[in-house]
């Protein structure tokens, strides 16, 4: 059994100070998957702090140890859309760091767009296509992580990116009709 597997059972059975190490370890991807859903500071600090407080209450309840970061990041995942259920917000672009979230050769504007035509989509689709392309999860973890089968992460990825087509194709295409004329 791994290092890590068997600090996790020591955090099962009880021990707190191994516990807040792990989570200590965990900080900054539950931070970065929080405000990737709620997109401020201020609420992704609370989600990162109500997931602590979950996880310190119910580690008990994890049967897996290899599953801590997946069963980490599930619980942030359903308090961040918790918290946007809630609040009932209207997402402001200006919170995203788009310059984190995608990277390569496009520009802050269309790093903007993009994130803006994600945050249109439906939450299913929303939440496959943060963890594949914001987060760089496998579509394998994605499935543990949303505890949905493989084929629908695989059938939400492509309805969501068919689903992003039409938010940025017109945007696009009028910029270089302009730009040819």
């Amino acid at each position: 059994m791994p290092e890590y597997e068997k600090q996790v059972k020591k955090a099962i059975m009880g021990d707190r100070s191994v516990l807040q190490h792990l989570l200590k370890t965990e900080k900054d991807k539950l931070y970065r998957v929080a405000f990737s859903y709620v997109r401020n500071e201020e609420d992704a600090v609370d989600v990162f702090q109500q997931t602590v407080l979950l996880a310190l209450e119910s580690i008990h309840q994890l049967k897996e140890p290899k599953y801590f970061s997946t069963w980490l990041t599930r619980i942030c995942i359903n308090l961040s859309i918790k918290v946007l259920r809630d609040n009932q917000k209207i997402i402001s672009i200006e919170n995203t760091s788009a310059e984190n979230a995608v990277g390569g050769n496009v520009s802050v504007e269309e790093k903007i767009d993009l994130l803006d035509a994600i945050y249109k989509l439906d939450e299913k689709y929303k939440t496959v296509l943060i963890l594949r392309y914001y987060h760089d999860l496998t579509m394998e973890q994605i499935a543990e992580n949303i505890n949905k089968p493989l084929g629908t992460v695989k059938t939400n990825i492509r309805r969501g990116l068919e689903k992003l087509r039409p938010f940025l194709k017109g945007v696009y295409e009028d910029e270089k009709t302009r730009e040819s004329n």
